[in-house]
């Protein structure tokens, strides 16, 4: 009769968490690297709503491109730090 709460913690159900946190960070935080590692969080949470729905060589493409993605968000914030740097702007 009584449903056990813990059902509720599911692959599915996690992964939809760790997207709407990621996606809630990305929107609210104001530092760039911030940004990245909430996007990262919701890049995670991705390939695990993926893994949950079965399309594991989508899951497998995905946590294979994150990282390079990542890298090359990272180095586009160092590369926007440097310009803003060299015209005396405020640095975020």
């Amino acid at each position: 009769m009584f449903m056990n709460p813990l059902d509720l913690l599911n692959i599915t159900n996690v992964g939809v968490f760790v997207i709407f946190t990621g996606a809630a960070g990305v929107i609210l935080l104001s530092k760039p690297l911030d940004k990245i590692i909430m996007f990262s969080l919701l890049q995670g949470g991705f390939v695990m709503v993926l893994a949950a729905a079965r399309y594991l060589d989508v899951a497998m493409a995905a946590a294979l491109f994150d990282p390079i993605s990542t890298i090359i968000l990272l180095m586009a914030v160092m590369r926007i730090n440097d310009i803003r740097t060299s015209r005396g702007e405020e640095v975020a």
